[in-house]
């Protein structure tokens, strides 16, 4: 498209994107975190780097423990998208897990999958889906503009009764014994 279409005549698809929708209404980015954290600290264990003719193993004793931490956090972050009611739960676990992973699974997957393990399991112990939008009969219209706040309307305003709040009065100051007046400034309980 150049720039001398008009932006009114530009077409909008009318299938709302799906992927966009499903992904708004879960902590998505938290789950693909989690998961991308999972495969490192069960992968290392297990694997080999080969520098050259010289080949690194970093296989240890507790290759199984790493292997199951590695699998939950995978797990962890698909319950993160497919069941969003519980993302709390799955949130504290993957920061549990990604703590544990330090000294079972070489540090955590050298750090890289401690550090996706436990961001991902922040954002999601702390994402809360977008309120519901609500629509009222003064948001419907029949195409018409209306008069808007940058247009100079005036918003229409209520008035509130008086009786609405209860009647407010002085404070009463007097120095007793046990104020902070009385006693030098210190205080004492009678």
């Amino acid at each position: 498209m150049s720039a001398e279409y008009p932006a009114a005549s530009r077409e909008v698809p009318k299938k709302e994107n799906r992927f966009k929708a499903w992904r708004q209404s879960r902590p998505f980015w938290a789950g693909l975190l989690t998961m991308i954290g999972g495969v490192p600290i069960a992968y290392l264990p297990y694997g080999d780097m080969r520098l050259g003719n010289m080949t690194l193993a970093m296989q240890t004793t507790a290759g199984a423990g790493a292997l199951i931490i590695g699998v939950l956090l995978i797990t962890l972050g698909l319950t993160m998208w497919f069941q969003p009611v519980v993302r709390v739960f799955a949130g504290v676990a993957a920061i549990v897990l990604a703590l544990v992973s330090i000294p079972v699974s070489n540090f955590g997957g050298l750090v890289v999958g401690f550090l996706f393990a436990l961001i991902g399991g922040a954002m999601s112990a702390s994402w809360a889906p977008a309120p519901p939008v609500e629509e009222t009969e003064e948001a419907q219209h029949d195409g018409h503009p209306e008069a808007s706040y940058e247009a100079g309307a005036e918003p229409e305003t209520q008035a509130v009764p008086m009786a609405a709040f209860p009647e407010q009065r002085e404070a009463e100051h007097l120095a007793t014994e046990t104020t902070t007046d009385a006693n030098g400034g210190r205080n004492s309980a009678g």
